[in-house]
C-alpha cells in the first residue's frame, strides 16, 4: 500500500473504530499575560480577521502576538496621556486647586487616548 503525502511528511494515523484518523497536534507556546488591549484585539481578530486569527492560533504564535500588541498599546496610551496633559497644561497645581476640574480633564484625556490607541493599534 502506498503512503499518503501526510505519511511521507512524517505524519501518523491512529485507528479509531473503522477509521484511521491523523494524529494532529497544535504547537504550544509560553503563556504570557495579555491585558485589556490584547483582549480587545483578540475579539477583533476573531470577528473580522478570521484567517489571521486561525494562522496565529495554529502556528502557536497567538499568545505572543497578543502580548506584544498589549505592550505596544499600553506604551502608546501612556505616552498619549502624558503628551495631552502637557499640551492642555494639566498640572499637579490644578489638581491641588480644583480636583474636580482636574479629574474632568484627565477623564477626557484618557477617553481621547483610548480612541487613538483603538484606531491606530487595536482595530487596524
Amino acid at each position: 500500500m502506498t503512503k499518503s503525502l501526510f505519511e511521507e511528511m512524517g505524519g501518523k494515523y491512529e485507528k479509531q473504530g473503522d477509521y484511521l484518523l491523523p494524529c494532529l497536534t497544535v504547537f504550544t507556546e509560553e503563556e504570557q499575560p495579555i491585558g485589556i488591549w490584547g483582549q480587545r484585539h483578540l475579539d477583533y481578530l476573531k470577528q473580522y480577521r478570521k484567517v489571521t486569527y486561525t494562522n496565529l492560533l495554529t502556528s502557536g504564535k497567538l499568545n505572543t502576538y497578543l502580548a506584544d500588541i498589549n505592550r505596544q498599546a499600553q506604551e502608546r496610551f501612556e505616552r498619549l496621556i502624558e503628551g495631552l496633559k502637557q499640551t492642555q497644561d494639566i498640572t499637579e497645581q490644578l489638581k491641588e486647586e480644583n480636583a474636580l476640574e482636574w479629574v474632568q480633564y484627565l477623564n477626557n484625556i484618557r477617553a481621547c487616548a483610548r480612541e487613538i490607541v483603538n484606531e491606530e493599534i487595536i482595530y487596524a
